[in-house]
């Protein structure tokens, strides 16, 4: 018989309350309990949605790699309710992470940090270091404090594929591979975390995000270094505390590190010269759907004529650009259609997140 699908529980939580209503109390009680049974609950963060399981206990993490079918070499991020929290889980507690976290936290940045014992392997994909993050909903670090343990929580989809910014979103990726979905409405960054590596000297951007480098050199007094937008392959260096997984291989210290990531199933392509290649493809016979912020260039006009092509309007701004990117791509992915062109993004740092994640999601599957 197969399991029904998940019931979607709203949790406001009003701005300015001292604590939530009743009806939201009573579903973070539920989730807890569902938790602490070794369930897992799709959790709203302001970045993306997260599946969530108890961090501590190895058997209900691996329900999330089954869930999502994500490789086992593929580290987690592990939620805190607060800074107490994520030292009690840390070997060691770098100055970059204390000052990272005193600035920006709850927020949307990760640190990673000499990994510490309670923390299983699978979490950590067998490494010497933990990925840690304290959310910005209250609701969330409130569903933390009450099952008492952190939660491992990876975006709440298939592995590779478009993360979920709305509990919609969720539904439609797991069905009824996740126990219970909580809905905060649709997430204000829209992107996943900046990961930030605190063990090694400087420290360094793992995955580009909402906050910026120039950001964290102002908080950490001093230079932050950054990877390449695709790095592929990962291969790092030692664990911070030397140890190193049985089979010899390094794992990454983050996620959202592979070569191909953050997909719709439509093929998308980045364009200097979108114009002409959504043109081409047209002459092609192809159904496209564009994604440009020159909603007004006469090009776009009259491309947009086309029966064709689909012109989506983009922000010009880095950040709100961010926040619909997703909800976007899984609203073209409905349509049935051939290719998603895109304007390639500014060669500017704030636009670095954005390059990240369209990158990935363009680079064709391997094999």
């Amino acid at each position: 018989m197969a399991r029904p699908l998940p019931d979607i529980v709203p949790i406001p939580w009003p701005p300015g309350a001292a604590s939530p209503p009743e009806a939201t109390e009573a579903a973070l009680e539920r989730a807890a309990t569902l938790l602490a049974d070794g369930g897992l609950v799709a959790i709203p963060t302001a970045t993306v949605y997260g599946l969530a399981a108890d961090a501590l206990d190895a058997d209900a993490v691996d329900r999330i790699f089954a869930a999502k079918g994500r490789p086992a070499d593929n580290p987690l991020i592990v939620h805190v309710a607060d800074t107490a929290m994520a030292r009690g889980l840390a070997a060691r507690w770098p100055d970059a992470a204390a000052r990272i976290a005193a600035a920006h936290w709850p927020g949307p940045v990760t640190v990673v940090v000499p990994r510490g014992r309670r923390i299983p392997d699978v979490v950590t994909a067998g490494g010497g270091t933990v990925a840690l993050r304290c959310p910005a909903q209250p609701v969330v670090r409130r569903l933390i404090a009450k099952l008492g343990r952190p939660l491992a929580a990876p975006s709440a989809n298939r592995s590779t594929r478009l993360s979920p910014t709305t509990a919609g979103h969720v539904l439609d990726a797991l069905g009824n591979r996740v126990d219970l979905i909580l809905d905060g409405g649709p997430c204000r960054c829209g992107i996943e975390s900046t990961v930030v590596d605190c063990s090694v000297e400087p420290p360094r951007i793992l995955r580009p995000g909402p906050l910026a480098r120039e950001t964290l050199e102002a908080t950490v007094g001093g230079p932050v270094t950054q990877g390449p937008v695709v790095e592929g392959p990962v291969t790092q260096g030692p664990a911070a505390d030397g140890r190193a997984p049985e089979s010899g291989a390094t794992p990454p210290r983050s996620p959202g590190l592979a070569r191909r990531h953050y997909a719709p199933q439509t093929p998308l392509e980045i364009a200097t010269d979108a114009a002409a290649r959504v043109a081409a493809l047209v002459r092609d016979g192809r159904r496209i759907a564009w994604l440009t912020a020159r909603t007004t260039d006469p090009q776009v006009r009259g491309l947009a004529g086309s029966r064709e092509v689909i012109v989506v309007p983009m922000p010009e701004d880095p950040v709100a650009f961010a926040a619909c990117l997703y909800a976007t791509l899984h609203a073209v992915d409905r349509r049935g259609l051939d290719r998603v062109i895109i304007d390639a993004p500014p060669a500017e740092e704030r636009w670095r997140a954005i390059a990240d994640r369209l990158s990935r999601a363009a680079a064709k599957p391997a094999g």
